[in-house]
């Protein structure tokens, strides 16, 4: 088998080493499930794509996504990595700025976008959530995991958009800053409940350049924390829609994460009735091939 074409590509940030990596295998027809599997545990990424010829009319390519673990039907860093590296090798061109990614979850439409900087961004549409409130008793658990109170006016929701995050608004973006979780007990609560992870956000004070900021846990995934999460962003965006909360936090939200673990991570948030949009920025930092 000849050695395979991939990048490594850093997903929603401009700045390279600053945002959430993932590894894009390019060309990965020839590869079994069991050799993708041992590629991404190899890679110790909380991600690694790799890339298909489409299956369904109207989809530019389609994508497997694997933690070092599992595979995952879909996930946003990745779907955004993933176009990025593709669009950069020459291996598939927007249509009006247009993409269509074909995964586990179903189509995901792209937007591919050049900001006034030049940087290129690209916005998935998020899959059609499915929200469950949690209960008296899991809000308890959730509390203790977390080691700070939520805000019980907005119940904590599992949100699944494919993973399935336990979304939990926190009273503001310096107490999110501040959570020290226990991840053994969390680790525990997810495999109980099915869940992917737990992601929190708080508002920033009027007049900050940022609107929220954001951090998502997945110790069942592989790292505790994860430094800029797609999925979990838009499902924060579900929730916020979900509990009526647009009209004072707004439908075009930017977003903070990864502070905590020294990263500077970006997303965009646009929120109507019918769709939500993530939107990031991506570079590459590492291209090259690998031998299967």
């Amino acid at each position: 088998m000849q050695s395979l074409a991939f990048k490594q590509v850093d997903v929603f940030t401009e700045q390279r080493y600053k945002g959430n990596p993932v590894a894009v295998i390019l060309q990965a027809g020839d590869l079994t499930t069991e050799q993708m599997q041992q590629i991404a545990n190899w890679t110790n990424l909380s991600e690694t794509t790799f890339v298909l010829p489409a299956t369904q009319p109207g989809a530019d390519y389609r994508v497997r996504i694997f933690t070092p673990s599992n595979e995952l039907p879909f996930a946003g860093h990745p779907t955004i990595g993933t176009a990025h590296a593709l669009l950069e090798a020459g291996l598939i061109q927007a249509n009006n700025g247009q993409l269509v990614q074909e995964c586990a979850a179903g189509l995901i439409n792209l937007q591919v976008t050049r900001q006034a900087n030049g940087a290129q961004w690209i916005a998935f549409e998020l899959p059609q959530p499915g929200i469950t409130p949690v209960t008296d008793a899991e809000l308890d658990e959730l509390q203790a995991i977390l080691g700070a109170p939520v805000l019980r006016e907005h119940t904590p929701c599992v949100i699944d958009v494919g993973p399935r995050w336990l979304i939990a608004q926190m009273r503001d973006a310096q107490t999110v800053l501040s959570v020290m979780p226990d991840f053994s007990r969390m680790s525990a609560h997810d495999h109980r409940a099915r869940t992917t992870g737990i992601v929190i956000f708080g508002a920033y004070p009027a007049g900050n350049a940022e609107h929220i900021e954001v951090r998502a846990f997945a110790p069942t995934c592989g790292p505790a924390e994860d430094p800029v999460c797609g999925s979990g962003n838009g499902a924060v965006a579900a929730f916020i829609r979900a509990t009526g909360q647009t009209a004072t936090l707004g439908h075009e939200l930017l977003v903070s994460q990864g502070a905590a673990l020294g990263r500077a991570g970006k997303l965009r948030l646009s929120i109507s009735d019918n769709a939500i949009k993530v939107a990031g920025a991506a570079v590459t930092c590492l291209d090259g091939h690998l031998t299967p």
